[in-house]
């Protein structure tokens, strides 16, 4: 993995020992003075061109208490009208802020403990709390953050976060109380991985990093981003021919969930394989797929056992009854690159023998700490078995409750991936994607018109198609769920999005963006 400050993420535990190895020697010099003069700079733009802006400041008692008191300071000698809540006790540890507070009530500086009334500000910074938090806000925190949030949504003042939004765990996402919504956060040093995955992204709203000078260290995960996934997608020679795309077997499709399947082999098609079988279980099967008949359709029995395939997507509408574990089961023998979706992932949850396949057995592993490690700094060894199971499926899949997995979504991914020594793309609100060795990524695209019937089934086509054309499982998996959330993004520009988008308008605009290299796409 990339060790570019801009995709990498890094835990709480390496921030401190980045932030004990630069201790402050004096406040001119601190880390603390950069991050609250880069705080000012942020500000400053979000106040353009407003001039004697009002501005509310707040202040926790740790480290983002006095990253805002920088702030305050700065912001009220460059004559910008200033208040700050001070919240918690004031220790002022660090000379930065000792010199700041000084500073700023020399200055004339409002200090209060609660909201003024009438509020008429232009912008509120959020120094509450800092990546240290890891329980809800509570008394006055509590009570102001909500008073913050009440002005965001009801009179459009916008809030700037510093470092993480107050409430907000860093490693996780997870707001587990009161938790700021800021429309943007000016992160440090790191990324956080918070900021991208669970309730981060409904909370940190843009996030830049500010690095202050300082080197990153090994990341424990990596952003997927245009840049970081427009090289895995496949090259094509002129002289090529069907043959040299791979041919998809995508099997599902009981009566009355058809559809799924289908879903799955037009997306299939879309990412360009050399051909698309459609295998149903369904016992009443259409002759053929009116609106891409480039699909071929065979019974499910005949297409898993189909020595042609390349690779191979099961699950999608596929149901549980007694012949569904039997295909799962065939499908896993053929030891082809597979991609296990949807009824695939909850038989494989609750039937021995489909986990015996996988050398499987004993006690559900219970997640640990895998996923704060440091990257490997071996090659990877890839898997060629991918499970895309959202929260519910991933729950039943270790044996343990929904919120267990959302209250840690890289934890789970990592542990499912070195459980079942597969990649393994965690749904939802920053996908998580993560490999046996403990590699993790985490998506960036996507919208909230993603939660929609059939948009599981579209990437599962995706990912196995890629995999037909040659992709390793992980790479497989980064760019289809890149691109899969880039397209959902494409069509909300074009209006679509994020009420009434369907599946198959994102198929369309993800073969697009596909052929034109992400080109366009920096989300």
């Amino acid at each position: 993995m990339s060790a570019n400050p801009a995709t990498s993420l890094v835990s709480t535990a390496q921030l401190r020992e980045i932030e004990a190895a630069h201790p402050a020697k004096s406040a001119s010099s601190s880390l603390m003075q950069r991050a609250g003069l880069a705080v000012v700079r942020h500000a400053l733009e979000m106040l353009k061109p407003r001039k004697g802006a009002n501005i509310l400041v707040l202040a926790g008692p740790g480290n983002n208490g006095g990253d805002a008191w920088v702030a305050a300071a700065a912001l009220l000698k460059a004559r910008h009208r200033v208040t700050v809540i001070a919240l918690g006790e004031q220790k002022f540890a660090e000379p930065a802020a000792r010199s700041a507070h000084t500073a700023y009530v020399k200055a004339g500086g409002e200090v209060r403990k609660d909201l003024p009334r009438p509020v008429a500000f232009d912008l509120v910074i959020d120094g509450l709390f800092g990546i240290g938090i890891t329980r809800p806000a509570t008394g006055a925190f509590a009570t102001t953050i909500a008073a913050i949030n009440a002005l965001h949504d009801q009179q459009q003042v916008p809030v700037l976060s510093i470092d993480i939004p107050s409430g907000l765990i860093a490693d996780t996402g997870v707001a587990p109380g009161d938790t700021i919504v800021a429309d943007r956060t000016v992160t440090f040093l790191a990324l956080k991985p918070g900021l991208f995955t669970a309730e981060g992204r409904d909370h940190a709203g843009e996030v830049f990093l500010e690095t202050l000078g300082v080197t990153a260290p090994e990341p424990t995960g990596q952003l997927l981003t245009a840049d970081t996934v427009r090289a895995l997608i496949p090259a094509r020679r002129h002289q090529s021919h069907k043959g040299t795309f791979g041919s998809v077997g995508i099997i599902g499709g009981t009566d009355g969930m058809i559809g799924a399947a289908v879903l799955a082999a037009r997306a299939a098609l879309f990412m360009g394989p050399g051909k698309v079988f459609l295998g149903l279980a369904a016992k009443d099967m259409p002759g053929f797929d009116p609106l891409n008949p480039e699909v071929m359709l065979r019974r499910a029995d005949d297409l898993v056992a189909d020595s042609s395939l390349t690779a191979i997507a099961i699950g999608m509408g596929l149901g549980t009854d007694r012949a569904a574990p039997r295909l799962v089961s065939a499908a896993l023998s053929r030891g082809l690159p597979t991609v296990l979706d949807a009824d695939a992932l909850n038989l494989l949850a609750t039937t021995p023998s489909l986990a015996a396949l996988l050398g499987i057995g004993g006690a559900k592993s219970s997640m640990g700490a895998a996923s704060r490690a440091k990257m490997p700094e071996t090659p990877r060894q890839c898997s060629r078995l991918v499970l895309t199971p959202h929260p519910g499926e991933a729950a039943r899949l270790l044996d343990i409750s929904t919120l267990d997995i959302q209250s840690d979504r890289i934890a789970a991914a990592v542990t499912l991936a070195q459980r079942f020594q597969a990649v393994v793309v965690l749904k939802g609100s920053g996908t998580v994607v993560a490999e046996p060795d403990g590699r993790y990524a985490i998506n960036t695209s996507g919208n909230p018109g993603m939660a929609s019937g059939g948009m599981g089934d579209a990437l599962s086509g995706m990912i196995v198609s890629l995999l037909a054309q040659g992709l390793n499982a992980a790479d497989a998996a980064r760019l289809a769920v890149y691109l899969h959330g880039a397209a959902a993004d494409a069509c909300m520009e074009h209006g679509m999005a994020p009420h009434g988008l369907t599946a198959s308008e994102v198929i369309f605009e993800a073969r697009s963006l596909l052929n034109a290299g992400l080109e366009g796409h920096a989300h």
